[in-house]
């Protein structure tokens, strides 16, 4: 395993911070909390959320100086920069995390006790902040977190979007979206910096010149220009001093509106543009399903991409000019997934146009900067452009993609001499009645690193997806599998569990998780056997309170916790957890419950609001919950939740209280997952396929600590190829029973045929989720989860071996890959 190396900087970083210090800044906590109660709130009884506020903005200033000194630092010793470019950092609450980083948490709480209020209530009043949705933005935050914890010199840069993707409430079963007002109350942890805003350019039409040199020179001309206004969040390294940055780009008008429209009267056009302006960083992923959220994203990916570039430019012509031939030695640009990869033609357009390198000296600092990371297997999910919308929207951008096209082309044509049919598969133009752009093509052509995000993953982008440009490239494919960091996901979010393993490891393992192997030893230690079971039945509690609050369902802490927990979609098969579901409440009814176990099942997440399939399933979710929990009998023995608005502070209070991890989406579709790596360190037991990183963690824990079932990649690809899912159903009476109690109508009483779309893409044979194949071998696997459920020793000792192998799935081991072997920092 691989195990990070933290340099010692504290002492280096410490006193730089501690000579920036302004005069006038108080270096007690105490007093600066004191001086923004105050003097910032100005009257003598505060409500929480005021003085959450004020607790913020002092550990702010904390923060500042050590801000200051990290800058200084990295430009004084030419330490080279990574951007990472992402369109979501689901970053969570603030608090905790720079309380924990800072190790500020005694002087914290002790201060908290002179206002009566605990600390924790005061957490509680910080909105999640509305950046990212899934996996995806969740990962870039725990990224972020270890590249700080690891000092490395990293900013990342996403959108500051006015809204989250929305706030979910379920009326009648249905989900319904409202605005994610999450900036209602102002972002304490934010500083806008003006001083790095720059405008982004749209529309228009392109004009060509040959200037006295020879040289053909392109103009972009009549755009429309958006102001992007920076605004920079600290994030706080642990225990070391170093603060990096998360700059968020707000879109503005150039001009707030026309006064002379608007002096005679024409109120709605005077603002048309600053409006239109604005729209581009309202909401997080508009919805998609219609041509203007189409616009919408596509305007989303390069707002963020050419600021960002921009910015990095202008960084390094302050201190180089237009010398560029040493840039990629100093810098080198993470593409989070597929959406920022229209940077690639952006910093060509900004290299060749603004600072007027020739094609081949800025494709040589193009293709020595970029990375790229995938992060799905699904081709749909692959970002494609029309070629008529890029054309209108960004018409020079479209201009260098053909360009680039055209020379990589002839790289393909000398590979494979005559192939027409190999052009045409691997062009970056996907031809045909209406052309489209295959950014992730794009994306692999120009980067130097392309890396998957998972064993399984990656070989299956190589082998697959890939194929051709792996024959082609095989020197640019890598594997870094994904990490969450322990430091929110187990040493902040469950106290009690971080306390017990330091009393018995000491504290070495929040910064290296490899610790948590010794847990090992203890597996028969009758005492720490206890500890372990009362930390999660307590931490059980917590969530039933929750629970009890958002879903007004009675969860008992002695029953089983059963919890999946993630974006609803179908290749994540919550629809196979439901059909299970519907399983043991038809066993209870029929009184088949000499050997059941009783269990609480929790499920919890969004659907994309154009993606129908995904509402109806969590509609099926919650009416089988209606059904479920109103039936005093069945209630004895088993009880179904859907959570509303799932976010990162509901999953604090989930994975430390949970027994069951489900991790069961189809083999071969989910690229790695991090929600199982965060059960998994908080000892939940899995329940899963061979699938993304689930694969490793089977490696890491052994069979005899996972409940594994269902096809495999391969045999999901042999069974598409004639599948028969009636054949599955036929053999499965258990399937059979559920199928037609759904299609009985007994989930649907006043909504007859509600679910009928679901019962016929189970029954398909074009189903690609393959749920009646995989659901008799579910059904058994968790038999096998209710069995050993029976023996608390065997239970907690399964617990117990799964935080211990969870070391491998730290993000601090995975950015020390990154660092070592893509971004050589």
């Amino acid at each position: 395993m691989t195990t990070p190396v933290k340099p010692n900087v504290k002492s280096t970083a410490k006193k730089a911070a501690t000579n920036s210090l302004p005069q006038d800044l108080d270096a007690s906590l105490a007093k600066r909390m004191q001086r923004h109660v105050s003097h910032g709130l100005g009257r003598d009884k505060h409500n929480k959320q005021e003085l959450f506020q004020a607790l913020a903005m002092s550990i702010k200033e904390d923060m500042l100086a050590r801000w200051r000194a990290t800058r200084q630092l990295d430009s004084q010793f030419e330490r080279k920069q990574v951007a990472y470019l992402s369109l979501e950092f689901l970053m969570g609450r603030a608090m905790g995390n720079a309380i924990m980083n800072l190790d500020l948490l005694p002087e914290t709480k002790a201060l908290m006790q002179d206002y009566a209020v605990e600390l924790e209530d005061l957490e509680e009043e910080e909105h999640d902040a509305g950046l990212g949705n899934g996996g995806l933005g969740r990962l870039a935050a725990c990224f972020l977190d270890s590249c700080a914890s690891l000092d490395l010199s990293v900013t990342g840069y996403g959108i500051r979007y006015e809204y989250g993707m929305f706030a979910q409430k379920l009326v009648d079963g249905f989900q319904v979206e409202r605005p994610d007002r999450w900036l209602r109350e102002g972002n304490p942890w934010e500083v806008r910096v003006s001083e790095h805003n720059v405008t982004v350019p749209f529309f228009g039409h392109t004009s060509s010149y040959v200037d006295p040199n020879g040289r053909r020179n392109v103009v972009w001309l009549d755009t429309q220009d958006v102001l992007a206004v920076a605004y920079d969040m600290p994030v706080p390294g642990y225990k070391n001093d170093r603060i990096n940055t998360l700059r968020l780009w707000k879109s503005e008008a150039t001009d707030d509106f026309d006064l002379e429209e608007f002096n005679q009267g024409d109120y709605t056009e005077a603002v048309a543009r600053k409006n239109l302006a604005e729209q581009i960083t309202m909401v997080l992923y508009p919805n998609d399903a219609s041509e203007n959220g189409k616009e919408l994203r596509l305007r989303q990916q390069y707002f963020l991409s050419s600021a960002s570039l921009q910015d990095l430019l202008n960084n390094w012509v302050r201190k180089h000019g237009n010398d560029f031939s040493q840039f990629a030695k100093y810098n080198v640009m993470q593409l989070n997934d597929t959406h920022p990869s229209i940077a690639i033609p952006e910093l060509m357009r900004l290299l060749i146009d603004e600072h007027f390198l020739e094609w081949d000296d800025a494709w040589q600092v193009v293709s020595q900067t970029m990375a790229y990371t995938n992060h799905t297997l699904l081709p749909e999910a692959l970002e494609r452009w029309p070629v008529r919308m890029l054309g209108h929207m960004l018409p020079r951008i479209l201009e260098i993609i053909f360009e680039i096209n055209a020379r990589y082309l002839e790289l393909v044509a000398h590979q494979w001499p005559g192939d027409e049919q190999k052009l045409a598969a691997m062009s970056i133009i996907e031809e045909g009645q209406q052309p489209h752009v295959r950014m992730a093509y794009l994306a692999i052509v120009a980067s130097f690193s392309v890396n998957g995000v998972a064993g399984l993953h990656s070989k299956l982008l190589t082998s697959g997806l890939f194929k051709d440009f792996y024959q082609l490239w095989p020197e640019k494919f890598n594997n870094k599998t994904n990490g969450v960091t322990p430091r929110r996901w187990l040493a902040h979010c469950n106290p009690e569990l971080a306390a017990l393993l330091t009393k018995r490891l000491g504290t070495d393992w929040v910064s290296d998780l490899s610790h948590l192997n010794a847990l090992n030893a203890f597996t028969d230690d009758k005492a720490f056997l206890r500890d372990w079971q009362q930390v999660k039945l307590n931490n059980k509690a917590i969530l039933q309170q929750l629970i009890k609050a958002e879903c007004d369902v009675d969860f008992d802490v002695n029953m089983l916790f059963d919890v999946q927990v993630k974006r609803i979609h179908e290749y994540k098969r919550q629809l196979l957890n439901i059909l299970h579901i519907i399983h043991l409440y038809h066993q209870i009814q029929q009184g088949n419950t000499s050997n059941m176990v009783p269990r609480c099942i929790l499920i919890g997440g969004k659907a994309a609001p154009g993606y129908a399939m995904a509402k109806l399933i969590i509609k099926l979710a919650s009416n089988v919950a209606h059904m479920v929990n109103s039936d005093a009998e069945v209630a004895k023995y088993l009880r179904v939740a859907f959570l509303p608005n799932y976010n990162v502070s509901a999953m604090e209070k989930i994975c430390p209280a949970t027994d069951v991890s489900e991790q069961i989406s189809t083999a071969g579709k989910e690229a790695s997952g991090t929600g199982n790596m965060k059960f998994m360190m908080n000892g939940a037991v899995t329940i899963g396929t061979l699938d993304g990183a689930n694969v490793e963690m089977l490696e890491e824990v052994g069979e005899d600590n996972f409940f594994l079932f269902g096809l495999t990649a391969e045999q999901v690809m042999e069974q598409r190829v004639n599948y028969q899912p009636q054949q599955f159903i036929n053999a499965s009476p258990a399937l059979t029973e559920v199928l037609s109690l759904i299609e009985s109508g007994h989930f649907s009483l006043l909504e007859p045929g509600i679910f009928t779309p679901l019962l016929a893409a189970i029954t398909s044979p074009d189903d690609p989720w393959m749920t009646a194949a995989d659901f008799e071998s579910y059904r058994l696997a968790q038999e096998r989860v209710a069995k050993a459920y029976k023996d608390p020793i065997t239970w907690t000792q399964m617990s117990i071996r799964n935080t211990a192998a969870s070391g491998r799935f730290s993000s601090d081991v995975t950015i020390a890959q990154y660092r070592d072997e893509i971004w050589r920092a």
